[in-house]
């Protein structure tokens, strides 16, 4: 690539960025407003300090139900993210080897929760974990989270291994390295990127799931955008 294609490149990636971002960084002096609105007031226009405040903050910080929500969406988010990104690494592995059969057929069963209508995901979500005593429990929803996110580490994982050399794997096995020692020395390393990738992913998709948490989980399991879903009514 060129020195001129590479800066139309990265400013083009640079104006996606600001068209993306632009909505969310509006919010954040928006939460320092001092008055029960969520619009800019004219103090805030004029950067007036008595128009800021942190009174949301507080009121959030100081309430029991919303600190519960925020551990609760920390802690099924990470391990959510930890389970999806084991298993996601894992398959985007096997899909990747050229000897694995029906590897389309495998790579659509696996990426289908990203394709299919939530609603339709936590209904059958509902009832199978329902079946299993796994309904209204932190475990039912560390699974189902993990369900939605594994898609993303799969494909984020199988790109940045379509460009892995497996003369590299067959070189370390010549050499004596067991599968193990071959994973975690030579590809885990170079395929790095891929995995955080897509961990951080499937924490976003935990962390701001709402619809699967409104079917799945009792009142010890309400999440932040749960909270704020009930705050809203």
């Amino acid at each position: 690539m060129t020195r001129l294609g590479r800066i139309v490149f990265l400013a083009a990636c640079a104006l996606v960025f600001a068209f993306l971002l632009a909505p969310l960084l509006v919010i954040v002096p928006l939460s320092f407003n001092a008055e029960p609105y969520f619009t800019f007031t004219e103090g805030m226009l004029r950067l007036d300090a008595d128009a800021f405040s942190l009174r949301w903050y507080r009121q959030v910080a100081s309430d029991a139900v919303w600190r519960r929500a925020l551990g609760n969406s920390l802690a099924i988010g990470a391990a959510a993210t930890a389970l999806a990104t084991a298993l996601g690494t894992l398959a985007a592995m096997g899909l990747a080897h050229p000897a694995m059969p029906g590897r389309r057929l495998a790579m659509g069963l696996l990426i289908s929760p990203m394709v299919t209508p939530l609603v339709i995901s936590a209904a059958g979500m509902f009832f199978f974990y329902s079946s299993l005593g796994l309904a209204q429990t932190h475990a039912g929803l560390i699974l189902a989270h993990a369900a939605l996110g594994t898609p993303f580490v799969v494909i984020t994982v199988t790109a940045t291994l379509s460009a892995f050399d497996r003369n590299l794997t067959r070189a370390a096995a010549g050499l004596g390295a067991g599968p193990w020692r071959t994973f975690r020395r030579v590809e885990l390393p170079l395929i790095a990127p891929g995995v955080v990738s897509g961990a951080l992913f499937a924490f976003a998709v935990s962390f701001d799931e709402v619809v699967v948490v409104l079917f799945m989980a009792g009142e010890a399991q309400r999440t932040i955008p749960r909270q704020m879903w009930a705050g809203v009514r």
